[in-house]
């Protein structure tokens, strides 16, 4: 029997609608969710390579939002560590953007709801 995919992140109706704004406007897309305190303790939307990842990153998976392609979504590792174990999805509720985020100006901004995974989720990470 084959092990169901486990996907780590999602998004939502209208989180992918703003995301569909902002490709109109800057192109590929990419989040970054550092961990840190202040603006790292939100989901961070960039053009897609102006943050730079490296070992000190996850990528969780790719958000399908209705853009012309997905929209990667990378975490820190340390934050990673403590989250690995749960499903992340990617919300925008009223209010002012994260620092460089791209939401900044649009009087939204994005954040994180999380689940802890299911026993049968978790089995198929491992």
């Amino acid at each position: 029997m084959d092990t169901p995919e486990v996907e780590r992140v999602a998004v939502t109706r209208e989180a992918a609608a703003l995301l569909r704004e902002l490709w109109e406007e800057h192109g590929p897309l990419m989040f970054h969710q550092s961990g840190g305190c202040c603006d790292g303790s939100s989901p961070m939307c960039y053009p897609a390579g102006e943050f730079r990842t490296g070992g000190s990153d996850v990528r969780l998976g790719e958000l399908d939002a209705g853009t012309p392609e997905p929209v990667p979504v990378w975490m820190s590792r340390s934050q990673f560590e403590l989250w690995s174990h749960t499903h992340l999805t990617i919300d925008v509720v009223p209010g002012r953007g994260a620092g460089f985020s791209l939401e900044a100006p649009t009087g939204q901004r994005f954040l994180i709801r999380s689940r802890l995974m299911t026993d049968e989720e978790a089995e198929g990470l491992e």
